[in-house]
């Protein structure tokens, strides 16, 4: 896990590098395979990539998210691609414990896996002046998206660490919010407004959370950022 502060700045400082005619065919390889399994549902999107991470500072480029499915699925070729896709995960602390969300089964990346909601890659949605990447507001998009709730219903996003993933070298920066709204709302209000990426959507007591972490199958980085928030013991 790498530590970061609160105030952590992300910010673009090159290009995306061009690929080997040997590599890029490999990945078009893979990602026609991944396109006819999932019905064509991906987009080959831009998505940030993490060169060098410091407590203050993550710097890194845009890359296309055909070569992180391809590393993905043949992490062998990290050598070759050097790809680090940077992601922000929520932890969303309410009275009635942690929120917790399943995946679906056909995701690209931790099908079918219990995870913290919500979540989802550093796009060029979070792109600013100068280089800039505002996570906050990347966070704060996917938090509209698939749970259905605003900015002003939870507390200023706090990052509390990265996770790096073993083998395919996915990044997840893990941001604290808290809100008032009882388990009972904020699952209703998923229902409603969110875009189904959960299902189901529960709520998790402290008491409670390291039996679930135990019997469920839960992704990685869950566990490091309850860790890190005191909210289960090392």
């Amino acid at each position: 896990m790498h530590d970061v502060t609160p105030g952590v700045r992300v910010c673009v400082v090159r290009p995306m590098p061009p690929l080997p005619d040997w590599l890029d065919r490999e990945i078009d390889t893979i990602w026609h395979s991944e396109q006819q399994r999932l019905d064509g549902a991906l987009f080959n999107g831009q998505v940030f990539s993490a060169d060098v991470i410091s407590p203050r500072l993550i710097c890194g480029h845009w890359t296309e998210f055909r070569r992180i499915v391809a590393q993905m699925r043949k992490p062998e070729l990290h050598p070759a691609l050097g790809i680090r896709p940077l992601a922000v995960g929520g932890i969303i602390i309410c009275p009635d414990g942690v929120l917790f969300g399943r995946r679906p089964t056909r995701s690209v990346y931790q099908a079918g896996e219990w995870q913290l909601p919500p979540a989802g890659s550093v796009d060029a949605n979070a792109a600013r002046a100068q280089g800039r990447v505002d996570v906050a507001a990347m966070v704060l998009q996917e938090l509209a998206e698939e749970l259905g709730l605003s900015a002003a219903e939870v507390s200023p996003p706090i990052p509390v660490g990265v996770v790096e993933h073993p083998g395919s070298h996915v990044l997840d920066l893990g941001m604290a919010m808290r809100t008032r709204l009882s388990a009972t709302t904020l699952i209703a209000t998923q229902q409603a407004q969110g875009n189904g990426e959960y299902e189901p959507l529960i709520a998790v007591k402290t008491d409670a959370l390291p039996g679930f972490l135990n019997n469920f199958a839960v992704n990685g980085q869950a566990p490091f950022f309850l860790r890190k928030l005191g909210l289960i013991s090392s």
